[in-house]
C-alpha cells in the first residue's frame, strides 16, 4: 500500500511539473492548448491581446503566454527543454544562443513555414539562421537607432534635418553658437555611447550586412579608411556633448533632452516612451551618412519565435508562426509590441502611435543591419567601447583606435 501511495504521489508530482513548465495539452471540448515561453514579462498584457486576436481565427487553439524572469530565461528554458517539459512555442535569442538550442535538437527548423522566406529580408532572417542556411525562428521584433530632436527649437531657429554627416556637424556647430547644448549623450555608463551612438552611426561609414561580413572574415580590416572615419566622427562630436559629459549617465541624457537642456539625443527606439508627456514637440531622424555614401540604419533584431521539436502539436505551432510571418499577423503584432519595438516583416506596417510610426519609417529607402559586433564580434564589445571613449576624450587618435580594433579582430578570427 505504501508503495502504491508513493507511486501515486510521484505521478502527481510529475504531472504538476509538466503543467507548470509547459507543454501542449488538450483542453475542454477538444481545444488544443499551446504554451508560449518568453523573457518579456513586461509584455504580458500586450501579448495576451495578440493571442486573443489569433483565437478569433483559430477558435480551436488556445495559446497561453507564460514568460520567465528575463535573467533566468536562458537557464530555465534549457532545463525545461532538456527535461521534456518545455513550452510548445517560445521566444528565441538571436545568433549563438539560439543556434546552440537548434543544434541540441530543441528548436525546430522553421524554413518551410509559409511567409518566412518570402516576407523577411536576408538581414532580418540572419540572426536566427544557421551557417548552412536553416532558419530556426520567425523574426518578431527589432529596435531601431536614430536621433531624437527638439522640433520646437528646430522651428524656432529655422533649422532643417541634416542629410549628410557633414551637415550634421554643421548643425551641431550652429546650435552651439546659439548657446544650445547640441547633444545629450554622455559616457558615464559607457555602454550607451557605444551601442546607441557609435554602433548607430557605423553602418553609414562602413556599409551594411555584406560589408560587415567582409570585416568579420578579414577581407576588410577594421583599420581601413572607412572604419577610421567612424572613429574620427566620434572625435568630431566630442565638443558638442554636454559639459562634464564624463559624468553624464544614460538617465541624465534622457533628462537633458526631456527638459530641453539638450537639443538632440543619439539613442534607441526603446526610449520613445520616456518622452510621451514631453511639453515640447519632438521627433526622430536617421543618423546621416558621410557625403557620397549610401544611407544605412541600425535596426537591431531582438525577438523571434520558434517551436519545440517535441511538441505534440507541430502543425498548430506552425500555423501560428505562419500567421506571425504574414502581413496581417505582423500588423496586429505591431500593436501588441511595447513602444519602440517593431515588426521585422518586409511588408509596410503603419503603427497607431505617431512617434513609433516615425521611427519605423526611418527604414524606408535605407539598408538595415544589426549592431556591428553582435553577429561575430561580441568579444570586441568591451575594447571597442573603451576605444570610443578614449577617442572622445582625446586620449587616442582615431587611427590608434582603429588599429587596436583590427588587432583584436584578427585574434578573434584566428580562433
Amino acid at each position: 500500500m505504501r508503495k502504491a501511495i508513493t507511486l501515486m504521489m510521484a505521478l502527481a508530482l510529475t504531472a504538476a511539473l509538466v503543467l507548470s513548465c509547459g507543454g501542449g495539452k488538450g483542453g475542454a471540448g477538444g481545444k488544443v492548448v499551446l504554451i508560449m515561453g518568453s523573457w518579456r514579462i513586461d509584455d504580458t498584457a500586450q501579448v495576451n491581446k495578440l493571442l486573443a486576436e489569433y483565437a478569433k481565427i483559430k477558435p480551436n487553439v488556445e495559446i497561453q503566454f507564460r514568460p520567465t524572469n528575463p535573467p533566468d530565461y536562458n537557464a530555465t528554458l534549457r532545463l525545461q527543454l532538456g527535461s521534456g517539459t518545455g513550452p510548445d512555442l517560445m521566444y528565441a535569442r538571436s545568433y549563438a544562443p539560439g543556434q546552440k538550442l537548434f543544434n541540441a535538437g530543441y528548436f525546430a527548423d522553421c524554413g518551410d513555414i509559409p511567409g518566412v522566406k518570402q516576407n523577411f529580408s536576408a538581414s532580418s532572417l540572419a540572426p536566427w539562421q544557421m551557417p548552412d542556411g536553416k532558419i530556426f525562428a520567425v523574426p518578431f521584433a527589432a529596435v531601431s537607432h536614430g536621433v531624437y530632436y527638439n522640433k520646437t527649437i528646430f522651428q524656432k531657429e529655422g533649422l532643417s534635418i541634416p542629410q549628410t554627416w557633414e551637415e550634421f556637424l554643421t548643425l551641431c556647430g550652429t546650435l552651439a553658437s546659439k548657446g544650445y547644448t547640441p547633444l545629450a549623450n554622455g559616457v558615464a555608463e559607457e555602454w550607451d555611447i557605444l551601442e546607441c551612438f557609435f554602433l548607430g552611426i557605423l553602418p553609414n561609414f562602413v556599409g551594411g550586412p555584406e560589408d560587415r561580413v567582409q570585416y568579420e572574415t578579414g577581407a576588410k580590416p577594421l583599420n581601413d579608411a572607412n572604419f577610421t572615419a567612424a572613429f574620427q566622427a566620434m572625435a568630431d562630436v566630442a565638443k558638442y556633448l554636454p559639459k562634464g559629459y564624463e559624468s553624464v549617465t544614460y538617465n541624465d541624457s534622457q533628462a537633458l533632452f526631456n527638459t530641453q537642456q539638450a537639443v538632440m539625443f543619439m539613442d534607441g527606439s526603446w526610449t520613445a516612451g520616456v518622452y510621451t508627456d514631453a511639453n515640447f514637440d519632438w521627433g526622430v531622424f536617421a543618423m546621416p551618412p558621410p557625403q557620397g555614401r549610401a544611407a544605412a540604419i541600425t535596426f537591431h533584431p531582438d525577438m523571434a519565435i520558434t517551436y519545440n521539436t517535441k511538441t505534440k502539436y507541430p502543425q498548430e505551432c506552425k500555423d501560428f508562426l505562419a500567421w506571425i510571418a504574414s502581413p496581417e499577423g505582423a500588423a496586429l503584432a505591431s500593436e501588441a509590441l511595447p513602444l519602440g519595438f517593431f515588426p521585422m516583416i518586409s511588408a509596410p506596417i503603419k503603427l497607431a502611435e505617431a512617434h513609433a510610426n516615425e521611427f519605423l519609417g526611418l527604414n524606408n529607402g535605407r539598408e538595415t543591419d544589426a549592431r556591428f559586433v553582435w553577429p561575430k564580434f561580441l568579444d570586441l564589445y568591451s575594447p571597442m567601447n573603451q576605444a570610443v571613449i578614449q577617442v572622445i576624450k582625446g586620449a587616442e587618435t582615431p587611427q590608434q583606435a582603429a588599429d587596436a580594433m583590427e588587432a583584436a579582430a584578427a585574434e578573434i578570427r584566428s580562433r
